[in-house]
């Protein structure tokens, strides 16, 4: 069953721009899927549809057997929603922000108040149940912003850009709560411009460019797609920029070189060869994010193609 069901999407605004041109998107149920794309795609769009705040043009959406054209708000009752921008009330107390959220889908008071003591202690934010949304860090607010939106228990939980401005050790923290939330079947849709973030949280991903899905495909497949991969190679000296067998050594500095390893090549292999040429690895790795490379990729595949 999908938890998101997306046919041939449409959505042309006032001013005449074409953002989404026919959409297809499925999002299995307990998925954790990544939207990936470049400012201006069309990611925000397909949210605002999905949540009801944007209407379509044309086209099939459902979230699970609700099809937002006939229910609506059956389908609203499914969906927690993390936003881009914060928009509580920053002079509300933090635990009020939450229960106050529950209400607007029926939660009773005394079962809201015992789910938000459970997430705000799960998102480290129970001690800061008493002070104002405004007293909070940055960080914080992002964790606050999910606690709001899990309140109701909701079966599909979208976050737009939820780690944007987190710092890297709070990041870390938000990933692991997030994937075991998934794990307990809570299906995510998650976009985000760290690409890292997608590759180690995600089990699906599409790419959107200019309103059209570009590709699609589980993120081990897609990864498993590139042609090359380029490592970064620590060395106690350099033999200078050239070739070893099939190896392309490009120099970086007095001891680090770059070298792109294809779909045949191994590190094993290239490291043998440097040590047969009297040269010693001191550390290797891979340079950048593969997803990332994937990504550039695809969006420049897709550019010739126009």
């Amino acid at each position: 069953m999908n938890a998101i069901t997306i046919e041939n999407l449409t959505k042309k605004y006032s001013t005449g721009t074409l953002a989404l041109k026919g959409v297809n998107l499925q999002v299995k149920k307990g998925d954790f899927f990544a939207l990936l794309g470049a400012n201006g795609a069309g990611k925000t769009t397909i949210i605002g549809i999905l949540t009801g705040l944007v209407n379509k043009t044309s086209g099939l959406v459902k979230i699970h057997e609700f099809d937002l054209d006939h229910d609506l708000n059956r389908a609203k009752q499914l969906i927690g929603v993390v936003p881009q921008e914060f928009n509580f009330n920053i002079f509300e107390k933090v635990e009020d922000i939450v229960v106050t959220q529950a209400g607007y889908f029926g939660v009773p008071r005394q079962t809201a108040l015992k789910e938000t003591a459970h997430i705000l202690k799960a998102l480290n934010l129970w001690d800061k149940r008493g002070q104002p949304g405004r007293a909070l860090s940055g960080g914080m607010k992002r964790r606050l912003m999910i606690a709001r939106a899990l309140v109701h228990r909701p079966k599909l939980l979208i976050l737009d850009e939820p780690t944007a401005g987190v710092d890297v050790e709070l990041r870390h923290e938000m990933w692991n709560y997030l994937s075991a939330l998934n794990k307990n079947g809570t299906t995510i849709l998650l976009t985000t411009h760290y690409l890292e973030e997608a590759e180690q949280l995600c089990k699906t991903v599409a790419i959107i460019k200019e309103g059209e899905i570009v590709k699609s495909g589980t993120v081990k497949n897609l990864v498993n797609s590139l042609e090359k991969q380029t490592y970064v190679v620590t060395v106690n000296k350099l033999i200078g920029q050239g070739k070893i067998q099939d190896f392309d050594l490009k120099v970086i500095d007095d001891s680090t070189m770059e070298v792109d390893l294809g779909l045949n090549q191994n590190v094993t292999d290239l490291v043998s060869l440097l040590h047969e040429n009297g040269i010693t690895v001191k550390d290797l790795k891979p340079k950048g994010n593969r997803l990332e490379q994937l990504f550039l990729n695809i969006l420049k595949t897709h550019d010739t193609k126009k």
